[in-house]
């Protein structure tokens, strides 16, 4: 198992094209969820976001809080080519660990997934910080092992609901039902509300 997975790991996983979970557009699931938002004024941050088809898709719905933040440079270099007037402030090159800011809405796609898992409950844990009272978890999480070595590292509902759970209200916690076809049958959505203090 890799578990140091540093800026240069996945800086060059980008560069090689090792990039296997990148499914090349927003993720059905959470494409229907942003039609649902009511506020374009949302600040939402998109953790672990690689190539970032949903900012980019919520920056064409006119959507002015995107943020998006990733370990690795390449990834954020690609949005802004393809995004050209997407904001340069709101590209957070960073570890997702060390933001110090407040969201609305976290959008988790494929981040939780490439972390080492013993900082999934950091992960929880730092989600709950991120977020104002009130605010949203929402995305999608494997509900599956994998054969291979990760990432992407599997998991199970009953696993993950032990980290969020402290932290959260669960609104929405199921299997997705428009999941890309290779994912069919394999993807928990999430939707979670942060708890109060």
């Amino acid at each position: 198992m890799e578990t140091n997975l540093s800026p240069d790991y996945w800086q060059t996983r980008y560069k090689n094209a090792q990039t296997g979970w990148d499914l090349g557009a927003v993720s059905p699931p959470l494409k229907a969820y942003t039609h649902q938002l009511s506020s374009q004024k949302l600040k939402i941050l998109i953790p672990g976001a690689g190539n970032a088809y949903e900012a980019e898709y919520l920056h064409q719905l006119g959507f002015t809080e995107v943020y998006v933040a990733d370990i690795a440079e390449s990834p954020l270099q690609a949005l802004k080519q393809r995004v050209p007037d997407f904001p340069a402030e709101h590209l957070l090159h960073q570890n997702f660990f060390e933001i110090q800011d407040t969201f609305d809405l976290i959008l988790e796609q494929t981040f939780f997934c490439a972390i080492n898992p013993e900082l999934r409950p950091a992960y929880a844990k730092k989600c709950a910080e991120l977020l104002k009272p009130g605010g949203k978890l929402v995305g999608l999480l494997f509900n599956t092992t994998f054969e291979n070595p990760g990432p992407p590292f599997g998991g199970s509902a009953e696993e993950y609901r032990v980290y969020f759970e402290p932290y959260f209200h669960f609104r929405t916690f199921a299997p997705a039902y428009n999941s890309v076809k290779p994912r069919a049958g394999r993807e928990l959505f999430m939707i979670l509300e942060r708890k109060e203090n």
